[in-house]
């Protein structure tokens, strides 16, 4: 799956831009730990965490002293690297910039900035089918598939076109992005139209096999039947001729006694 590198993983880091801004993103109610790269000068007056520069966070002080600011008084932890701050339990409205800035007195310099996005699990997806179009022709055959993935509040549909059980996507192929800043999207993948619904941290599908969607594809069971109907109707129609034969013979046999 493009979207995710690691399956399962809770927190995706990547470098974007400038190397001093690390882009997060955290599932909701996870913890987030925000380290400071750079050192930190030892005649250094404060080093402050910032939020969307305008709020502080916390602020250390020489001699292992801190202040937790208010908003964020028991949603802190402090790892034993110095100046590093675990945040506990984000929400969607945490997300944004966390900055660290030391301050000398000299001079103020940065330490750390984190752009950070908080997302919530996806909804469930369903994948259904609109519509199958099956033709049947002498030495090939094709089938025709329309089918819509949706979640509560969005929907993408697809069409794909089936030869000789070779499938191949004809329309829809784009992911759609929801208003919840999701991607749904749906492709072909051995054999299977699967419909699936992600973020950066959580994900959910649906899937259908093409070869139950279309007859001519039904697989051994169809073609069982069709075969066990054809010999039943033979048999039958043995039967029937056998019986036949024999009534004619014993109405000759009866009149050659008569």
């Amino acid at each position: 799956m493009s979207i995710f590198v690691i399956l399962g993983l809770l927190v995706c880091i990547e470098a974007q831009g400038s190397s001093d801004v690390t882009t997060v993103f955290v599932k909701k109610g996870d913890d987030l730990i925000l380290n400071v790269g750079a050192d930190v000068p030892e005649d250094f007056l404060n080093v402050d965490w910032n939020f969307n520069k305008t709020v502080i966070v916390v602020r250390f002080e020489p001699g292992e002293k801190r202040l937790v600011f208010l908003g964020f008084t028991g949603r802190l932890e402090f790892p034993v690297k110095k100046f590093s701050v675990k945040l506990k339990n984000l929400q969607e409205a945490d997300s944004g910039v966390y900055a660290a800035r030391v301050v000398t007195l000299l001079e103020e310099q940065p330490l750390a900035e984190y752009k950070v996005t908080v997302q919530g699990p996806v909804s469930p997806v369903e994948l259904t089918v609109d519509s199958v179009d099956s033709v049947f022709s002498r030495g090939s055959d094709s089938c025709n598939l329309t089918v819509t993935c949706s979640t509560q509040h969005s929907h993408i549909s697809s069409t794909f076109r089936c030869v000789s059980r070779t499938c191949s996507q004809e329309g829809g192929e784009r992911p759609e992005l929801t208003t919840s800043g999701a991607s749904l999207h749906v492709y072909l993948m051995y054999g299977a139209i699967i419909c699936n619904h992600s973020n950066q941290v959580n994900w959910t599908k649906d899937f259908k096999m093409t070869e139950h969607l279309c007859p001519q594809y039904a697989g051994p069971s169809a073609g069982t039947s069709v075969y066990l109907v054809k010999m039943v109707v033979f048999s039958v129609g043995l039967i029937i001729m056998v019986f036949a034969v024999i009534t004619v013979h014993l109405m000759e046999k009866f009149r050659k006694h008569k």
